[in-house]
């Protein structure tokens, strides 16, 4: 399950993405396309990592390693995968059934030892070394995008999806399970949309948008706040609320955001 980090720190209507040709030349994705329409899935991806890496190059993070002293250990990679939480475990195990002997294998009984706790013990910077190596390799890349769509992107489409809900609220929901993960704890995502069900009805259930999309983002705020290392909700205020408030339900650019006080924009 990933965390805020600064580096010093089947149901709705879904229309066929096709692209539409514009005066100039230029091309858009026709307004329907879902998140996981690859001109939106990227889309997505870059709003994470403004969020969680202050940077947009979101492929810039497959090296990615730190421990933020959260009480989850090491989080890495492309969508914060952490020693603690068991998705870095899940991760090299699938990094090595794609590829037996790689340079993080010998780290999977340490790794299983500490998940569940904070710490580095049979880990350490041989780790964060092998990890830089290991994130150089097409292949481990491959396992973090694999495992990124297994445990977070693809669960949120499908549910939000079933909700009724386009790019927006797939995006919400997504950044919501990146950030919570989907266990049984309060905070988890499937406790944010179940408070978030008991303020208003999603689209499938006849309900407005607009005011699910702000129950949902009520409770993910309240969630956030329930734990320090949470607790600046900008990747909510001034980034999926603005793109709310304009309607941008489909997330179609130009996209113009803000995180912790500094400003992305993504043009087309």
């Amino acid at each position: 399950m990933s965390v805020v980090r600064r580096r010093t720190a089947i149901t709705g209507l879904l229309a066929a993405a096709v692209s539409l040709t514009l005066v100039g030349g230029t091309t858009a994705q026709a307004a329907g396309a879902g998140l996981d329409d690859p001109a939106k899935k990227e889309i997505a991806m870059k709003l994470v990592s403004s969020a969680e890496n202050s940077s947009l190059d979101w492929k810039a993070q497959y090296k990615y390693i730190e421990d933020i002293k959260d009480g989850r250990g090491y989080t890495a990679g492309i969508i914060g995968f952490c020693s603690g939480t068991g998705d870095m475990l899940d991760l090299v195990e699938h990094y090595t059934d794609l590829k037996p002997g790689n340079v993080l294998a010998k780290y999977l009984p340490a790794l299983r030892k500490v998940n569940g706790t904070d710490s580095h013990a049979g880990l350490g910077s041989a780790f964060e070394r092998d990890w830089a190596t290991a994130a150089k390799d097409a292949v481990f890349q491959q396992a973090q995008n694999d495992e990124r769509d297994r445990v977070y992107f693809n669960p949120a489409v499908k549910q939000a999806k079933a909700d009724g809900l386009r790019a927006l609220g797939q995006f919400a929901y997504y950044d919501a399970i990146v950030m919570h993960g989907n266990g049984g704890d309060s905070t988890s995502f499937a406790n944010i949309r179940k408070r978030a069900l008991g303020k208003a009805k999603t689209p499938a259930q006849g309900g407005d948008e607009t005011a699910y999309l702000n129950a949902f983002l009520d409770a993910r705020v309240w969630a956030m706040k329930q734990e320090e290392a949470h607790s600046d909700t900008s990747r909510v205020d001034t980034a999926q609320r603005v793109f709310l408030k304009a309607k941008n339900f489909d997330l179609n650019p130009p996209l113009k955001w803000k995180v912790y006080g500094d400003s992305f924009s993504i043009n087309s």
